[in-house]
């Protein structure tokens, strides 16, 4: 006896009946089939993009990215992701790089707590770390960043998504740009997962106009996001401040023995840091201030650099020029200030 169409479409593709459909079926019936199979077998390719998480402490899990750049390959895995479990609560530290990123996190939380995810928090605004935002939205959580995070999202969220559809080759338009965060804050805040908190404070500019860091005090772990790389070279943008970026290492000093979750690298104590990003940020600061001082041109400041101690670090090839560069502008500007 050939399936019923209702027992196929509850099933999906994989169901055996599938199989045993028959070509009497009237032809309306197979275009929906047809459908169906081609919308799961473009549901397979948006998956497989994370690994399971890995705990880290009683509370945290957390995906330790790759570090290489956003490609087709990795669609766009790049990066740390965590997420803290409560008795009452889940948080989600960072969304990921797209919304396929994103209902895959929400399904790897699914498997370890049925713990419903209440927040979602955008630690900086660079778009692996709110693109995934409406994917929360919609599972229900709040949505939080930092009043010049939610500005810089706003003002640069078109240009973000053009850059994932190039990068992953997607469909020019099918990237969109998610809605402003529901709760903005401009200092710290607290929330309460039951039986566990998380201390959301703004360190300062950084890698980006605001970093935010994630305390937390029961697990003693701090994740500190892109204020920290370790095992890859660091990225200093137009909007970066290394200076600000050097007080913003030094404050998280006062955590003590705590473990660090970078934005990119492994977890460990802040010493693991400090080659790759106070050691790297304090020779980029310390001689393109010099060579403003003496009035020498940006290509030259380049040229004199020694970056050569750094080279080890991963992906240095590809940004250790443009640090330089826009270090130079960076300290050119400040000293007309």
């Amino acid at each position: 006896m050939p399936c019923s169409l209702s027992k196929i479409l509850h099933a999906g593709k994989n169901h055996l009946c599938a199989l045993s459909f028959q070509f009497t079926a009237p032809i309306v019936t197979v275009l929906i089939i047809t459908a169906l199979i081609g919308s799961h077998s473009f549901a397979a390719e948006d998956t497989n993009i994370l690994p399971a998480p890995k705990k880290i402490s009683n509370h945290v899990y957390a995906w330790i990215g790759p570090l290489p750049g956003p490609s087709k390959e990795n669609k766009g895995y790049r990066m740390n992701l965590v997420f803290v479990v409560g008795a009452n609560a889940v948080a989600v530290l960072d969304t990921g790089y797209t919304e396929a990123m994103a209902r895959e996190m929400l399904a790897h939380i699914g498997k370890i707590t049925d713990t419903p995810v209440k927040y979602a928090v955008n630690t900086n605004s660079q778009p692996h770390r709110f693109m995934g935002n409406p994917v929360f939205r919609r599972a229900g959580a709040e949505i939080i960043a930092h009043r010049d995070s939610a500005a810089r999202m706003a003002g640069s969220g078109g240009n973000f998504a053009g850059a994932i559809e190039r990068i992953l080759e997607l469909e020019e338009g099918s990237v969109k740009i998610p809605q402003p965060p529901d709760r903005i804050i401009s200092d710290k805040t607290q929330l309460d997962l039951g039986g566990v908190s998380i201390n959301l404070k703004n360190i300062g500019p950084a890698h980006t106009p605001a970093q935010l860091i994630a305390h937390i005090p029961e697990d003693n772990i701090v994740y500190a996001g892109d204020s920290l790389y370790g095992e890859r070279l660091l990225t200093v943008q137009p909007v970066s401040n290394i200076q600000s970026w050097l007080d913003a290492f030094e404050k998280l000093k006062a955590y003590g023995n705590a473990t660090f979750i970078p934005g990119h690298g492994h977890p460990g104590p802040l010493k693991d840091f400090d080659f790759s990003t106070r050691q790297y940020l304090e020779l980029l600061f310390t001689h393109m201030n010099k060579m403003v001082d003496e009035g020498v041109d940006v290509q030259d400041a380049i040229d004199r650099l020694d970056q050569s101690r750094f080279s080890k670090l991963a992906n240095f090839k590809e940004l250790a020029g443009r640090n330089a560069s826009w270090a130079y502008l960076e300290r050119e500007a400040a000293a007309f200030e």
